[in-house]
Order: structure tokens, then sequence, then C-alpha cells
């Protein structure tokens, strides 16, 4: 027996902003609410049961409120892979929707990292690997 990927837990200021932002950047929607917690995830399809865990299932994002900044460079970031359109577009949309360009170190590389309105860094890449 094995463990399957399900949720990422994101400590964060503002729980609700933060999944508004990536709810816009992934296509998820809210699957619980509260002031201090936010999960968001993939919509689901009208026969999905939210305990089935026997097929491949997309994480949910928690987003959790925590009263200290964050201080340092992420040590686990998300890579995003754009779907539907190329990786400079992707780049210009992310922007828009408040996400800001960083510099973590990486040099000449073939991705893009941004940070989210928290400044939680994350990696748009312009194929499906880095």
């Amino acid at each position: 027996m094995t463990s399957r990927f399900t949720e990422l837990a994101v400590d964060c200021a503002d729980p609700a902003k933060l999944a508004r932002f990536w709810c816009e950047v992934l296509d998820y929607t809210v699957h619980d609410a509260d002031d201090d917690l936010v999960t968001i995830g993939p919509r689901r399809a009208p026969s999905a049961s939210p305990g089935d865990l026997s097929g491949p299932v997309p994480p949910v994002l928690t987003f959790a409120r925590v009263p200290e900044g964050k201080r340092a460079k992420n040590r686990m970031h998300l890579d995003v892979s754009p779907s539907d359109r190329d990786q400079d577009q992707e780049v210009r949309r992310l922007l828009a929707l408040g996400a800001e360009h960083v510099d973590v170190g990486q040099g000449e590389t073939s991705w893009v990292v941004l940070a989210d309105p928290e400044g939680n860094e994350f990696c748009v890449l312009a194929g499906r690997r880095p």
C-alpha cells in the first residue's frame, strides 16, 4: 500500500486572498472556507465522490492563517505548466493576477520564477518538465 499526494498546506496571512489568486491560476474552486482556513481544488465531476482515492487524485490546496510572515526562500514550491497558451502569455496573465517576478539565483533557465501575492515562489514551466 502507498500514500497519494492529495493536499498541499500553505501558511499565509490572508487565506481568502491567496485562495482567490490560486483559484485563478489553476482554475480551481473553493471547496471549504472559514476566516482562518480555505481549501480549494478542482471542480468535481458530477459522479466524483469526495472520498474516492482509488484513481488519480488532483491535490487540493489549503491556506491556513498564521501569525508569522514568510522569512526566506521556499524549500518546496509549485511548478505550473500552461495548458492553453505559451509560457510568455501565461506569465503575463499571472503577473496581471498579482504575481511578481523574483530572483532566487536561478540564472538562465527555461522556467520563470514568480511569487504569489504573499511572496511564495513558484515556477512557470515552458514545457511539461523543467
